[in-house]
């Protein structure tokens, strides 16, 4: 008689359990990664909307409680559930999310549009970013601040002590971004978890004494709110918005847990704990209107105010940490589709993560994020400027996401009008309501987003004019070798392997010209790689090179392309250990080659290339490329580079 109980299990049977774990561990590292920034906002919401120091404020009443608390509901189920989880998710760059993939992908489908809309919306799209640049400054700066000001709430003669603990707080996150290790990130996840479920709970324990603060999930709440005292809502949108602060991290970090993680992560554990925060702060507010000094940690019972004050500090650390992240990202993209120099990147965790390091962007953040706690010392004060930054990148993602809809999906018009119509209204109803605050903050992140943007739409325009002088001076490649092949050109042949970076092969290295026609010297392999950055986040290995032997199979003169994504860190010599060496005519010798780099000096030139103070700009940025031999792992002791002068 058979027993079904004592049979071995199967290997298969194991999947299910393996399949499931792997899901489960992508989910914990999405609620440590990419909820930190939008789970911390139930910290400063309420509080900021009914702050008496705000220019427009709020009064405490039970009607405004109820308006309040359904507009930050409705708020987060539309642009975080709807234009965010439900729709913008769903365009991805083979599996890449935010503002630069919506770019690539616009870019991938401009020849079914006009010159002039594909470069509007491009521009749209790189000054989306630029306020993500914004928001990496505001972040930390209010989040920390945020969750140390709870110590006022323990001790009231802690306040002085609140501005120098962030700022210790700060220099020390930005001093171990270079470690990045994996068992920090880890860390993440856990300690998230425990701070949905706490906050959540205290939530709940404020709805147990005032449950009719229910009433407030109902839209007529907030739609009665916006109509019957439209002055008051309006002004309280620029503080509602911070309820929504973070969104842009769910789709912008899809690419490392996939979109089904972050949405089951969304709304089983992140969206009810905000919502029962928001809801048992409202709760308190009505119960006694002093409540709203601090009603985040006021729903904490006095016992565990210290430890919620530490968990928050935790919270928050991880929340800038997430965005501190994302402006590495952005910057690393941003260089590989060349709208900043080329800068240098180190990856950190990539296992866990794959986060990358930036140095220069590092020190950058580090600097403008303390400049903004000593010059605004409060987390009220910040929540003016934050706004904006927030509200502009959910609007240009928003209409971004419809142009991918209609041009890639072929979304009908109609659907499209009437979403894009909908959404666009909340968008710049939020957007409006945040120009109220300029003068009293607002216009930093619009600064930062302009700055940056300057820089960006400098660079590219300056790459252009440096390349279209480049490309006169090296001339067709084709030509060259055919002089060489023909011994038009006098150039002894030398034992060993030359490499040459280029940027394509329809033009000379000017390193190589310089070689031949100065020094009457070439190699006996000549190897001219070309780098392409593919609109993809990676590129597999069987893509990676591409050889072309430029018309002559026997002068040791060949062209290889390597192919990488814009996630990726080119690596020359093992891109070149893949060509074979059937093509190359023989064994390149990689050990042993040299490297050639053509380096441009650039001056301030009289052509009316750009306007005077963009030349100078366009130079200035140029001192903080990369090393070209670090950036593209070339042996340093057998590197060669050689100058040329261009006027800009």
């Amino acid at each position: 008689m058979a027993h079904s109980g004592s049979a071995p299990r199967s290997p298969q049977a194991h999947q299910p359990d393996f399949h499931d774990s792997a899901r489960l561990a992508l989910v914990v590292g999405a609620l440590g990664v990419v909820f930190g920034d939008i789970g911390t906002s139930p910290l400063y919401t309420l509080q900021t909307v009914f702050d008496p120091g705000d220019p427009h404020p709020v009064p405490v009443s039970t009607e405004n409680v109820y308006g309040v608390v359904s507009l930050v509901f409705w708020s987060v189920v539309i642009i975080v559930l709807v234009t965010y989880v439900l729709l913008a998710m769903r365009a991805d760059n083979d599996g890449e999310g935010g503002i630069m993939a919506l770019i690539t992908l616009l870019q991938r489908s401009s020849s079914r549009r006009s010159r002039r809309t594909t470069a509007v919306l491009a521009a749209l799209g790189i000054f989306g970013a630029s306020l993500f640049f914004g928001d990496s400054m505001i972040t930390p700066a209010i989040s920390v601040l945020s969750a140390v000001e709870g110590l006022k709430v323990v001790e009231p003669s802690l306040e002085s002590v609140v501005v120098p603990a962030t700022a210790a707080i700060i220099v020390v996150l930005f001093l171990v971004q270079r470690r990045g290790t994996a068992t920090v990130g880890r860390m993440f996840g856990p300690v998230m978890i425990l701070w949905f479920t706490v906050i959540g709970a205290c939530g709940l324990r404020g709805i147990v004494d005032h449950p009719r603060i229910l009433r407030a999930l109902s839209p007529s709440y907030a739609l009665g709110f916006l109509a019957g005292h439209f002055g008051t809502a309006f002004f309280a949108l620029a503080a509602v918005v911070l309820s929504v602060t973070g969104a842009e991290a769910l789709y912008a970090d899809m690419g490392h847990f996939g979109r089904r993680s972050i949405t089951r992560g969304w709304l089983f554990l992140v969206f009810p704990a905000c919502v029962l925060s928001y809801l048992g702060q409202g709760a308190l507010i009505l119960g006694d209107a002093r409540n709203i000094s601090s009603p985040f940690f006021l729903l904490v019972p006095g016992w565990g105010r210290v430890m919620m004050v530490i968990l928050a500090t935790a919270a928050t650390v991880i929340a800038s940490q997430a965005v501190i992240t994302g402006a590495y990202s952005v910057a690393s993209q941003a260089a590989q589709l060349g709208y900043l120099p080329r800068l240098r990147i180190a990856y950190t965790s990539e296992s866990t993560m794959g986060q990358i390091y930036v140095p220069w962007i590092n020190w950058l953040l580090m600097v403008s994020v303390l400049t903004l706690v000593f010059a605004f010392r409060s987390s009220a004060a910040l929540a003016f400027a934050f706004g904006m930054a927030v509200t502009g990148t959910i609007t240009i993602t928003t209409l971004l996401f419809f142009y991918v809809a209609r041009d890639r999906w072929h979304t009908p018009v109609w659907l499209i009008a009437i979403g894009a119509s909908l959404l666009l209204a909340v968008d710049l109803l939020f957007v409006a309501a945040n120009a109220t605050k300029l003068v009293h903050g607002a216009w930093l992140p619009l600064l930062i987003g302009f700055t940056a943007f300057t820089v960006m739409t400098t660079w590219q325009r300056g790459r252009e004019v440096v390349t279209a002088e480049r490309e006169r001076r090296e001339g067709p490649l084709r030509e060259f070798v055919d002089r060489l092949h023909f011994r038009e050109i006098r150039a002894a042949r030398v034992p060993g392997t030359a490499v040459f970076l280029n940027r394509g092969k329809e033009t000379t290295p000017l390193a190589m010209r310089a070689n031949v026609e100065h020094n009457h010297v070439r190699h006996e392999h000549v190897v001219i790689l070309s780098l392409e950055t593919e609109t993809v986040p990676r590129v597999p290995a069987a893509e990676r090179i591409a050889v072309d032997n430029l018309g002559y199979s026997e002068d040791g003169i060949l062209h290889v392309t390597a192919r990488y994504g814009y996630m990726e860190t080119p690596d020359v010599p093992a891109a070149l250990a893949l060509v074979d060496p059937a093509l190359a005519e023989g064994d390149l010798e990689l050990d042993q080659a040299s490297y050639f780099l053509s380096k441009i000096d650039l001056q301030r030139g009289k052509a009316p290339t750009m306007a005077p103070w963009r030349k100078r700009l366009f130079i200035a940025t140029s001192y903080i490329t990369a090393d070209a031999a670090e950036y593209f792992g070339l042996p340093g002791n057998r590197t060669v580079i050689m100058g040329a002068h261009i006027d800009v």
